[in-house]
C-alpha cells in the first residue's frame, strides 16, 4: 500500500504534466511499444531459415498485415488488434481535448506526434475521430488522388474566421511525423507517395542497427528528423516519449542535443520500474539533466497504472502503457493551469 505523502507527490506530478501539455508546445514521440499488442516488439521475430525470411522481413509482415486489418470496412475480429486500434483512438481524443483547453494566445492549439513506427493505427484513429471532432489534421502531404509528402507542408495553422470577419478562432491540429516511414508510403520518380492503402514494397527504415544512417542517406527521412530537431529546438516546448527505449541511436543523439534548449522539458514513460537504468543507457546519459526526467510505475498511484499477474511467478507487476497517459491527459481541466 502507498503511503499519503505518495499519494500528494503522485497528485502533484499529474497535475504537472496536465499544465505543462496545455501551457506548452506539445510534442509527442511514440515506439514500438504502443503498437506491441498486436504486432509485437523486434525481438519478437527471429530468421526463418526455412523460407529464408530475416526477422526483419517478418515483422514488415506483421505490420503490414495488422495495417490491412484496420483498414477494412467489416474489420474487429482480432481481439488484440481491436484493443491496441482503441488504445491510439482514446489518446489523439485525449490530445485534441487539450488542445481545445489551451489558449491560443500563450501557445499555438497544436501537437506533433513524432512515430517509429509504420503501422497505420494513428491514420486509422484519426479517420474515425475526425467523424465526430474539429481539428485538423496534417501528415505532410498534399495533393488529391496522389499525394506528396514534403516537410515544409508542416508547420501550419488553420483558423474559422466569423461570417462578418469579426472573430477568428484558431481550431486544434495535429501534425503526423513518421521519420522511419509509414507502410502507406511508396517513392517514384524522386517522389514520395501517401496511400490510403497498405503498398507491398513500402518506403521505411528497417531496423537493421544502421537506421541512422539509412535515414540520413534518404533525403525523405533526413527531412523528417529536421523537422523533429526544429520543433524541439522551439522556446517553450515539452515532449512525452511513450512506447520508446532509445535503442535508435541516432534520435537519442537528437533528444540529447535538443536538452540543450533549456526552455525544453521532456518526460519519458518507462514500461516497468527496471527500465529507467536501460533507457538512461541507451541515452547515453551518466547523470540526467534537469530538464529530463524518466518517470516509471513506481512514480504513480496505482490507479493511474496498468496492473498484471506474472504468469511464471504470480506477483503483481505494474506498468505504464500508452493508456495510461491517455488517461492522465483525459483528466485535465482548465483548474490545471
Amino acid at each position: 500500500m502507498k503511503s499519503k505523502e505518495k499519494t500528494t507527490i503522485d497528485s502533484e506530478l499529474v497535475k504537472k504534466l496536465r499544465t505543462l501539455a496545455m501551457t506548452k508546445q506539445l510534442n509527442f514521440l511514440i515506439g514500438s511499444g504502443a503498437s506491441a499488442k498486436s504486432v509485437g516488439l523486434m525481438s519478437n521475430f527471429e530468421d526463418d531459415y526455412t523460407t529464408g525470411k530475416t526477422a526483419n522481413d517478418l515483422l514488415i509482415e506483421r505490420v503490414q498485415e495488422v495495417s490491412r486489418a484496420i483498414m477494412k470496412p467489416t474489420f474487429g475480429c482480432d481481439d488484440d488488434i481491436s484493443e491496441n486500434l482503441k488504445e491510439y483512438q482514446d489518446f489523439l481524443a485525449s490530445v485534441v481535448n487539450v488542445l481545445n483547453l489551451s489558449n491560443s494566445r500563450q501557445t499555438p492549439k497544436s501537437a506533433n506526434i513524432f512515430s517509429t513506427n509504420y503501422d497505420l493505427f494513428i491514420e486509422k484513429s484519426i479517420d474515425e475521430l475526425s467523424l465526430n471532432a474539429k481539428f485538423v489534421f496534417n501528415d505532410g502531404a498534399r495533393g488529391y488522388f496522389k499525394r506528396t509528402l514534403d516537410s515544409s507542408n508542416y508547420n501550419q495553422l488553420v483558423s474559422y474566421k466569423g461570417l462578418n470577419d469579426n472573430y477568428i478562432s484558431e481550431i486544434p491540429s495535429i501534425s503526423l511525423i513518421k521519420p522511419h516511414g509509414s507502410v502507406n508510403w511508396y517513392e517514384e520518380q524522386e517522389l514520395l507517395f501517401v496511400c490510403n492503402e497498405v503498398v507491398e514494397q513500402p518506403m521505411i527504415v528497417k531496423p537493421t542497427g544502421l537506421e541512422g544512417q539509412d535515414t540520413f542517406m534518404n533525403n525523405h527521412f533526413h527531412e523528417m528528423l529536421r523537422v523533429f530537431q526544429l520543433e524541439l529546438d522551439k522556446p517553450q516546448t515539452v515532449l512525452f516519449v511513450i512506447g520508446f527505449s532509445f535503442q535508435d541511436k541516432h534520435i537519442g543523439k537528437m533528444i540529447r542535443r535538443a536538452l540543450k534548449n533549456p526552455e525544453i522539458l521532456v518526460f519519458v514513460f518507462c514500461y516497468t520500474d527496471a527500465d529507467k537504468q536501460l533507457y538512461q543507457k541507451n541515452l547515453g546519459l551518466s547523470v540526467l539533466p534537469v530538464n529530463l526526467e524518466i518517470l516509471t510505475p513506481k512514480d504513480f498511484e496505482c490507479s493511474q497504472v496498468t496492473k498484471s499477474v506474472c504468469a511464471e511467478s504470480g506477483d503483481e507487476m505494474f506498468s505504464f502503457t500508452l493508456p495510461n497517459l491517455t488517461n492522465i491527459l483525459l483528466g485535465t481541466t482548465q483548474e490545471d493551469i
